[in-house]
């Protein structure tokens, strides 16, 4: 039983990544700059710089009534791109699909140190490894979507209250995309720790391997009785001598 807790150490490593990259992964739906734009007009965008997330707009400017402006971004929003929808909707199954993957990976880890039925412990964390692949492909496929439409220098057709135009001078990929691009990884690496569990085999010494002889008495039947009462009645020398 002492050995089974260190049979698990690379799976306890993929729970605890798969959880940083959970983290990480739910943190991006809340990060503003998936996207920055750069535009022409600076009379109410200061420096002409502008952050697209997923759910927001943000913008600094110094003559409206706030120095840092949002606006929302909804599903039903007719101007809303096919890319940023995928990523609002994928991004919230993302954040429920690792929560089922952490606690299904944990229950799998404390099994083993347990030292519960092997081919229960192994179905565990195959679940939990298909858990995390899942969730990191909810969150990779949105990040690379929108990844190739700031490439690409897709435009956006906002409505005229985000003081936004259709099509930036350029575009560039934010650290809300690196942030996804990360936290895939580490689910993906959670994963195969997870499913590169095996049960440790245990072998049960003999006594010659651990150095220690067997001296426990062995039933040798009627002949072994007779030899040890021949060996205890041994006929002292010296008393026979002194009788003659």
């Amino acid at each position: 039983m002492a050995y089974l807790p260190q049979s698990v150490h690379w799976q306890f490593a993929g729970l605890v990544l798969g959880f940083v990259g959970w983290i990480m992964t739910a943190s991006i739906s809340g990060v503003n700059d998936w996207r920055i734009w750069y535009v022409d007009n600076q009379t109410v965008i200061t420096g002409g710089l502008a952050w697209v997330g997923v759910w927001r707009v943000c913008f600094n400017s110094h003559i409206l009534d706030s120095a840092e402006i949002c606006k929302s971004i909804s599903l039903t929003d007719s101007f809303t791109p096919p890319e940023i929808a995928a990523a609002q909707v994928l991004c919230m199954v993302a954040v429920g699909v690792g929560v089922l993957a952490i606690l299904v990976a944990g229950h799998a880890v404390r099994n083993a140190i347990s030292g519960v039925n092997n081919r229960h412990v192994r179905l565990t964390f195959v679940m939990a490894c298909s858990l995390f692949w899942l969730t990191a492909v909810c969150s990779l496929v949105p990040v690379f979507w929108n990844m190739n439409s700031v490439l690409a220098n897709l435009t956006i057709d906002f409505p005229p209250d985000f003081y936004l135009p259709s099509a930036p001078v350029k575009q560039e990929v934010g650290p809300g995309i690196g942030i996804g691009i990360g936290s895939g990884c580490l689910l993906i690496v959670s994963g195969l720790l997870l499913m590169c569990y095996s049960y440790p085999k245990t072998k049960v010494p003999k006594s010659g391997e651990t150095g220690h002889f067997d001296n426990s008495p062995r039933n040798e039947g009627f002949l072994g009785v007779i030899k040890e009462s021949m060996d205890e009645g041994v006929i002292n020398p010296a008393y026979e001598s002194e009788k003659l």
